[in-house]
Formats: structure tokens, sequence, C-alpha cells
């Protein structure tokens, strides 16, 4: 055998021990896989630990008022007197209140509405009331709906335990005014207004009656 034949003989001797000894230390690799992850280091940047606070902001009162203002503790005055009040439960049933009472008025029938209305209320709509009868005026109205409505102010009076929450309203309508005659003297029954309305309603808190009662309004 020639020598350079030889020669190939034992490099291809040598290659195929590389391969395999490399193998046995490296393994098999199948497709990808995930690269292993670095050893932690140390450093020497500070860790800010977060305490954890118990309970936390009450969300049913900052989602209706910024949190820490005057309202806001109002609230939770009004919560602490009464554990069971509840600032979404108030606002659902002032949104149906508004409703109720609005209707009420424009429509010249609110004898039904006397547990909703504080007695000054209710002389001064009864007032506007008779006097549209003594002019023959009728008003003819269809709520359609509250488009906007927002809670813009609460007070407690603890001594006296009085709360006061403040309603901002945006309502839809249609209103007809007639004359004796049965005339349209203003407004149209096809056309749907807007009405802002800012009324306010006050409680006792902790006593059995559970209405509020509208005790001002403004627009």
């Amino acid at each position: 055998m020639n020598t350079p034949i030889v020669q190939l003989l034992v490099l291809a001797g040598i290659a195929i021990f590389l391969i395999l000894r490399l193998r046995s230390v490296l393994g098999t690799r199948d497709g990808f896989e995930k690269p292993h992850a670095p050893a932690p280091t140390r450093s020497d940047t500070p860790r800010h630990e977060f305490e954890v606070i118990e309970g936390g902001p009450d969300r049913d009162i900052t989602d209706h008022v910024p949190e820490n203002s005057p309202a806001a503790e109002a609230l939770a005055l009004m919560k602490r007197a009464e554990p069971s009040f509840n600032v979404g439960e108030f606002l659902g049933g002032a949104r149906g209140a508004y409703e109720m009472i609005l209707m009420g008025f424009d429509n010249g029938q609110i004898e039904d509405l006397r547990d909703l209305l504080a007695p000054e209320v209710y002389e001064s709509f009864e007032t506007v009331i008779e006097q549209r009868r003594q002019q023959g005026l009728t008003i003819e109205a269809t709520f359609v709906g509250v488009r906007e409505m927002a809670l813009v102010d609460a007070t407690f009076d603890e001594g006296e335990r009085l709360a006061e929450i403040t309603v901002k309203y945006v309502g839809e309508l249609t209103q007809v005014v007639k004359n004796a005659n049965g005339e349209i003297i203003e407004g149209s029954a096809s056309a749907v207004k807007k009405q802002k309305d800012v009324w306010t309603y006050a409680r006792k808190m902790g006593v059995d009656d559970p209405n509020w009662q509208l005790v001002a309004t403004d627009e």
C-alpha cells in the first residue's frame, strides 16, 4: 500500500474519533432548543418593596368623585353613619326619581310625589302648576331618557346626620304647551329637546325612612 493512501486512512480515522468524542460531550440537537438562561448576576441596585395596603380606595366613591375631595370625604362619612348606603344605588334611584318628578311637574300631577319632595319644593311646584291652570295652559311631555348624569357635590353634617347630594342631569324629552283651546303655542311633539337640571337631594342617615327628598333645584 503506497504512502498517500496510508496517510489518508490515518487522517480519516482521526476525524471519526474526534466526531464521536464531540457527540459524547455535546449530545445531539433536534430542531430549535430554548437557550439556557444566564445565571443571575448580583446587582447593587436597591430593590423597592411595595407595601400591600389592605382595602384601598372605595371604588363606590372614587368612581363618581375625585379621591380625597371634600365630596369623597362626605360620602365616606355617610357610609360610616349608615353602612348599607351605596353611592351607585343612590344614583340609580336618583335617575328614576328625575323622570318621575320631571314628568309629574310638567303634566301637573305631583300629588303622589310628596315623599320625594321637600315641603318647600312641593309648594313651589304646586304654585307653578296652579298658575298654569289659571292661564289655561297645559303641558304634554314625554320623557325620552337621561343623556348625561353626574354626582357633582356632597356634604354631610355629622351632628345632624344630614346628608345632601347634588346631581347634574341632562335629560331628553318632548314637550308641547297648549292654550285653553288646545292649540299648540310652544314646543313640538316630535322634536326631542335637551333639558339641564342640577338637583340636590337630602336625607338623615341611619333612620328607618329610606326616601331621599328633593330639596333644591337649579339649572
